[in-house]
């Protein structure tokens, strides 16, 4: 007999800036067996749309996490079989602002909306459009990372949302075997993006399914504004990832993406940077993130600089006091000066208030 569960409210945990860990993650582990179905509802299928939802059995293992980059809502939500149904009654809840484009990363999912149905497998894309109902069953446990985007960041009409929902989006080449690791990774590596960087990234990552919604309906790719735009998003996650590599110079990454130096260095011209200097930032930026971080003496500066992709102590040291004014060494010891002050500034203030 199946076990329904109903009643989901409409929340938006990622959105907003109160303060809390921008990534959450919620578990049904975390209750007692026998009032999972009810954790799951509560508090955790919340941070979705509302839907009814179907089990097989009176337990569910099922969690999520959740996280934002800028306006992109990313929420991995791993379960055992089920069926979910978003019905009219739910929908009357909702502002329906978002479009889901979900990432099937392992198991199926059988989707249904919009008069179409389509099985997705691992490896595949689907969108939802979360103004109308549909019904998802999953006959095997799986994991799902969903990407909640703004309708209006698409630049797609009602009409042309429609023809894509429900449609296998297969990484078989082109767009979508780009967007499909693309997603795999940033999902599981958005916490690693500080605010500034994360809104930037979100915004790139919105081009690309622009990009990947374009190809799907049949038009032109070149006519896609912003075309330029996918291509240095590509660029910028292959140096994220490749960062440490002290041999990634702009011919490296020029040849990995089948483009000319010059062509390369016209892309960031436009960033009103040059390939090297938005590397060394990068580069500045992790290992003062490392250094303020770790305990003194657990690591020295050399060990931490080569870790990212310095080649030597001396060229850290000289790029970052250009950047900073200051040695690493002297920012280092006014950072911990700075903590161990504010510390006995909010102890003394503690003290006077009570």
């Amino acid at each position: 007999m199946s076990t329904v569960i109903g009643s989901l409210e409409e929340k938006r945990p990622w959105t907003g800036s109160s303060g809390r860990p921008r990534a959450q993650v919620l578990s049904t582990r975390s209750v007692p067996p026998c009032e999972s179905l009810d954790f799951w509802h509560d508090a955790v299928l919340a941070t979705l749309v509302g839907m009814d939802i179907a089990t097989d059995g009176r337990t569910y293992d099922a969690a999520l996490r959740t996280d934002h980059l800028g306006d992109l809502g990313i929420i991995t939500v791993e379960c055992d079989p089920g069926r979910v149904h978003r019905s009219p009654r739910f929908i009357a809840r909702g502002d329906g602002r978002d479009v889901f484009v979900a990432l099937q990363s392992t198991g199926r999912a059988q989707v249904e909306q919009d008069g179409r149905t389509t099985e997705l497998r691992a490896g595949d894309i689907g969108i939802f459009e979360t103004v109308r109902p549909f019904r998802t069953a999953f006959p095997e446990p799986f994991r799902l990372k969903i990407f909640a985007v703004p309708r209006n960041l698409l630049g797609r009409s009602e009409a042309e949302l429609w023809q894509l929902t429900a449609r296998a989006v297969r990484p078989n080449g082109g767009l979508t075997a780009l967007l499909t690791p693309l997603l795999e990774r940033l999902a599981d590596t958005s916490e690693a993006y500080a605010t500034p960087v994360a809104e930037r990234l979100a915004e790139g990552v919105i081009d690309l399914m622009a990009a990947t919604a374009v190809h799907q309906l049949g038009e032109d790719p070149a006519a896609l504004p912003g075309a330029d735009r996918v291509l240095l998003l590509r660029i910028k996650t292959f140096v994220r990832w490749h960062l440490a590599d002290s041999d990634l110079t702009p011919r490296a990454v020029a040849d990995a993406h089948g483009i000319s130096v010059r062509y390369l260095h016209r892309l960031f011209e436009a960033e009103n940077t040059t390939v090297c200097q938005w590397i060394r930032e990068l580069r500045l930026q992790e290992c003062r993130r490392e250094l303020a971080g770790r305990e003194p003496g657990s690591a020295s500066l050399g060990q931490v600089a080569r870790r990212w992709g310095f080649s030597s102590p001396a060229r850290f040291s000289r790029a970052f006091r250009t950047s900073f004014g200051l040695s690493p060494t002297d920012w280092l010891d006014r950072e911990r000066t700075s903590r161990v002050t504010s510390r006995v500034t909010s102890r003394a203030t503690g003290d006077a208030l009570c």
